[in-house]
């Protein structure tokens, strides 16, 4: 960064300021994972001293938060489900959570900021950062319920509500173990255990179909009770 642009003070460049950093944040993500990212080294990658970056952002924590909600609000833009019809076997929902399952496989960068969001990423923010970015994470969750639901008729709002955010928790559970350090790797591959993306693929797609499925049975079997309680009609 020149020395004209670490002076600017209009809006438009403090703006243009935070994209760079931003950017930033979202390129070395693609290098190494969130632990191995410090705030000295991010304010280096945008050419300012880490002291001037944290006059735009909180803390490395709030500039992360605000990378996974542009990336997760991105891939929702992108999300595209087409459930078919239905079928015997929980069909439609096998479709939808396996399509959403693969959706998710495919943006890395969002699985790695998902798995660090309440370990690292919530803990060092003020109550104003926190405060924004949980009425975000509401938003999107709530987004992605209703996405659900639309394809599946059968889920109840509570239901949709569930999986939306089952989802988030087991992508953040099972990335840590989808990339091993080289020592895990190396004894995995010689105990004749299967590739870590696989195993991630795997069991995101299976923990997926059976949440959703599980979800809907339960809609239904509480939809046939309530209609069971109901009082007969009076005869005529």
């Amino acid at each position: 960064m020149t020395a004209a642009f670490q002076r600017a003070r209009r809006p438009e460049q403090v703006a243009a300021r935070r994209e760079a950093i931003l950017n930033a944040a979202a390129a070395m993500l693609g290098e190494r994972p969130v632990a191995d990212i410090s705030l000295r080294e991010l304010a280096g990658r945008v050419g300012l001293a880490k002291s001037n970056v944290l006059r735009y952002f909180d803390s490395r924590e709030a500039i992360f938060l605000e990378v996974l909600d542009r990336t997760w609000t991105a891939w929702l833009d992108g999300l595209s489900l087409s459930p078919g019809r239905g079928s015997a076997g929980f069909a439609r929902e096998t479709r939808v959570a396996t399509a959403i399952a693969t959706s998710l496989i495919a943006e890395p960068l969002l699985c790695e900021l998902f798995s660090t969001m309440g370990a690292v990423l919530e803990r060092n923010i003020s109550l104003e950062v926190a405060r924004d970015f949980k009425t975000r994470f509401s938003m999107n969750t709530a987004r992605l319920a209703g996405t659900v639901r639309a394809c599946v008729p059968a889920l109840d709002e509570p239901g949709a509500t569930h999986f939306a955010g089952a989802a988030v928790v087991v992508v953040a559970g099972l990335w840590p173990f989808a990339n091993p350090t080289e020592v895990v790797a190396t004894v995995s591959a010689e105990l004749g255990a299967p590739c870590a993306a696989d195993l991630f693929s795997e069991g995101l797609t299976e923990a997926l179909v059976n949440q959703l499925i599980g979800l809907v049975a339960r809609a239904g079997r509480a939809s046939d009770l309530r209609a069971s309680a109901r009082p007969d009609p009076l005869p005529r």
